[in-house]
């Protein structure tokens, strides 16, 4: 029984090593290995743990696991159902990825209700290892200067002249509406607290992926397909219900977009914590105060989801007791969400004297992220996968955009005269 035990904890531990090759990994802690448990069975966790952190075909995951490939199927496809892998179809052929811990593999198994595992045990283990413990959140938000997530701009309060500086990958709407497949799920953050009796009253059914993610998540039940006219409903449910918008931090193809209340959603309650270390990536707005139509009234402080406005003395000698509202910039995430609560018109948006840098595509801010928690290795050197060209190219070409102390970073972490020579080349 002992050397049953001993194998159990090594499996687990196995996988979490192997979770902590990508970027965003998640620290191992006891909570940790209780949450897993919950998700993988001990077979489940060792055959995970042998899987690329890189896309992977069926016959790959049979020749790793030393299984047959209706055997490697069926597996595949269960981890699937179950969030814990995605596919996507290319060329007719299925390809596996392994997600993230988050944003991954931990939301999606609250993204549905579902009776094959203890939502509410989970729920408790993932708010003691998110919430209280901290680590994992730390490590997902604070490490780096690449940001997994980034606001978008409330588009309802933007005036004529804001449009005229908003990219079209800076509205949410533009992402529904060039999105090639649109999910949605049940919010895995209110679903958490749900369980836990601290849920707010905003929409449940309202979390939103797209593209890749989506067309797997909707192949295996976990979201509801919906058409671009249901996702701008939504959108418009969410903007009604001074929800922010915190979505993939990159210009192309964005995975997911999520309708966050300052309550419940992690990203938000980090921001709000430990906002001065930017662990959301901000607009390119700020919102501006015009002290003379300000009344005090703190509807914005309300509204605000990451205590970023503040009612203080007007210093009025002539009325002791007016306030006004005060803007801590380093805390704001440019949201715009509280605009939507001014009734006297004495809050509106400005841009920021510099414009935020958004990574154009995942590879971009894979690589980035990577580099900057110094591991950028485990993208070269899977141990598990040798890189394909294709894979390869993508990773180089991401390099070659990089600033120039970056990419000398990047060279120092994979130590190879070849991605010297490439970033030598590119002019560097």
């Amino acid at each position: 029984m002992a050397h049953h035990n001993t194998i159990k904890v090594n499996s687990y531990y196995n996988l979490a090593k192997r979770l902590n090759k990508f970027p965003q990994g998640a620290p191992p802690t006891e909570l940790l290995f209780k949450i897993l448990r919950v998700l993988f069975s001990e077979r489940e966790a060792k055959l995970v743990s042998l899987l690329p952190i890189k896309p992977f075909s069926d016959k790959r995951a049979a020749e790793i696991w030393k299984l047959s490939l209706s055997d490697a199927k069926v597996i595949l496809n269960d981890l699937a159902d179950r969030g814990i892998l995605l596919d996507f179809e290319q060329n007719g052929e299925i390809t596996y990825t392994m997600p993230p811990p988050m944003a991954g593999f931990f939301e999606f198994s609250l993204m549905r209700y579902r009776n094959d595992i203890d939502q509410k045990a989970l729920s408790e283990l993932f708010y003691q290892y998110l919430n209280v413990e901290e680590d994992f959140i730390k490590d997902l938000f604070l490490e780096g200067e690449t940001q997994l997530g980034r606001a978008f701009v409330n588009e309802s309060v933007l005036t004529t002249e804001n449009t005229l500086h908003v990219l079209d990958y800076e509205r949410a709407s533009e992402v529904i509406k060039t999105a090639d497949h649109i999910g949605i799920g049940i919010c895995y953050c209110r679903h958490k607290m749900e369980h836990l009796g601290k849920n707010c009253a905003a929409p449940m059914d309202i979390c939103m992926t797209f593209n890749g993610p989506a067309q797997s998540l909707i192949r295996h039940n976990i979201t509801r397909k919906v058409d671009v006219d249901e996702g701008l409903d939504l959108l418009q449910k969410a903007q009604s219900h001074n929800l922010v918008q915190f979505g993939e931090n990159v210009k192309e193809r964005v995975g997911f977009i999520c309708n966050c209340c300052g309550c419940c959603c992690e990203a938000l309650i980090a921001a709000r914590k430990f906002g001065f270390l930017n662990p959301v990536q901000t607009t390119n707005f700020i919102p501006a105060i015009n002290d003379e139509k300000c009344t005090g009234c703190g509807k914005c402080v309300t509204l605000c989801p990451v205590e970023a406005m503040t009612i203080v003395s007007a210093c009025d000698p002539n009325n002791a007791n007016k306030k006004k509202a005060k803007l801590d910039i380093n805390q704001c995430l440019g949201c715009g969400v509280c605009l939507r609560g001014c009734n006297v018109n004495a809050l509106f948006l400005i841009q920021r004297k510099e414009r935020v840098i958004t990574p154009e595509n995942s590879v971009h801010r894979v690589v980035l992220m990577a580099i900057e928690r110094g591991k950028f290795q485990n993208l070269i050197f899977d141990n598990q996968l040798l890189l394909s060209h294709r894979a390869m190219a993508a990773i180089f070409g991401a390099i070659i955009k990089l600033p120039p102390a970056k990419q000398i970073l990047a060279s120092k972490q994979f130590k190879s005269r070849y991605l010297l020579a490439i970033i030598r080349r590119a002019g560097v």
